[in-house]
């Protein structure tokens, strides 16, 4: 099942497909191929921590409202113009407070109000600007494959999926329940990884030391630990945020994830999901991310993710989810009410 919101109503999308239609002007395709690949850093201009390394410490934000697959009717546009983005992002801030409150929203619907309008501008801290890598906006997080969608799903993968979305209709006991309702992670894979944006909370603390990096996630109060240079535990421990290890190449951190249980299910996945992310200081306010997704019993080929982190005041803040939180007892006694009332009444 795809936790991940939608952004935009595709209504809004449709609307704006055609002031988008033109052609970028001066867009080439060398800038095209460079605007899917990796900023070139200035190693004088990142901060560095005593052992040389580039210093990832700090309080990032990854908030965007790009979507994380393509539009269709951004179909064949990976980057907007400045004047695009902008009209863009505009028409995404008025749709915001036309749906204020409203239980009828998509997107307010996806945040998890189904119906009863739970969520409104208050609760919303998704950014107001489509991401920008290498100087252009980006109409997607993911950037392979070039048409920005998450991969077909393999026979196995389907029936996972398929699996995933009837459980979520099973009230039997609170362990039936999605493990973001139960405030065991956050919803839409903000712990990750990969690390996604989603409506509210996406700041991450990085705390770094020469053999051990933590970054502390503002959403459920996640926290990541990378061992430099360790080694994955064996095949049969697993985690609920994988087993995260690490080495520097060159100026870049790359975190090889691995050994998940088969109940984080990102985007359907399974207990074979395997991440490698790279985390890049461009300049002393931006950290690129970099993730790429594999899991063969799920996806017909790895894709990848491709999004800036960006330097905030913070603090990250202290998350309750289920203190004074009368959900679960009142999803599970709605379900008792609805066995006793029988099927036909």
């Amino acid at each position: 099942m795809r936790y991940q919101w939608k952004p935009f109503s595709y209504a809004c999308v449709g609307a704006l497909a055609v002031i988008l239609a033109a052609p970028l002007p001066g867009q080439t395709a060398g800038a095209a191929a460079k605007s899917s690949g990796a900023s070139k850093s200035k190693s004088g201009a990142i901060p560095r921590a005593p052992d040389g390394h580039p210093d990832l410490q700090g309080v990032w934000t990854n908030a965007t409202i790009t979507p994380m697959e393509r539009p269709a009717a951004l179909a064949g546009k990976a980057t907007l113009t400045d004047a695009e983005a902008k009209e863009f992002e505009k028409h995404s801030a008025q749709e915001l407070a036309d749906v204020d409150g409203k239980s009828e929203s998509p997107l307010l619907a996806a945040a998890g109000s189904n119906g009863t309008g739970g969520y409104n501008i208050l609760f919303i801290d998704r950014g107001s600007e489509l991401a920008r890598v290498d100087g252009v906006k980006r109409t997607s997080l993911i950037v392979d494959p070039p048409d920005g969608k998450v991969p077909p799903l393999t026979a196995d993968g389907r029936k996972r999926a398929n699996l995933a979305m009837r459980s979520n209709f099973i009230y039997n006991s609170v362990k039936d329940r999605p493990l973001s309702e139960r405030c065991l992670l956050g919803f839409g894979s903000t712990s990750g990884p990969p690390m996604l944006p989603v409506l509210y909370n996406n700041n991450y603390e990085i705390v770094q030391t020469p053999d051990t990096v933590m970054i502390l996630v503002e959403m459920v109060h996640d926290a990541r630990i990378v061992r430099i240079n360790g080694a994955h535990p064996p095949a049969n421990v697993h985690l609920w945020l994988g087993d995260s290890i690490g080495h520097w190449d060159g100026d870049t951190l790359v975190v090889d994830t691995t050994n998940f249980t088969d109940r984080t299910k990102f985007e359907g996945s399974g207990d074979q999901l395997h991440v490698i992310e790279r985390f890049q200081r461009v300049d002393p306010s931006t950290i690129l991310y970099r993730a790429i997704i594999d899991d063969p019993s799920t996806f017909t080929k790895p894709w990848t993710l491709e999004y800036p982190f960006h330097a905030t005041p913070g603090p990250v803040y202290e998350y309750a989810c289920h203190e004074g939180n009368y959900a679960m007892p009142d999803i599970l006694g709605g379900a008792r009410k609805a066995d006793a009332a029988g099927p036909n009444k």
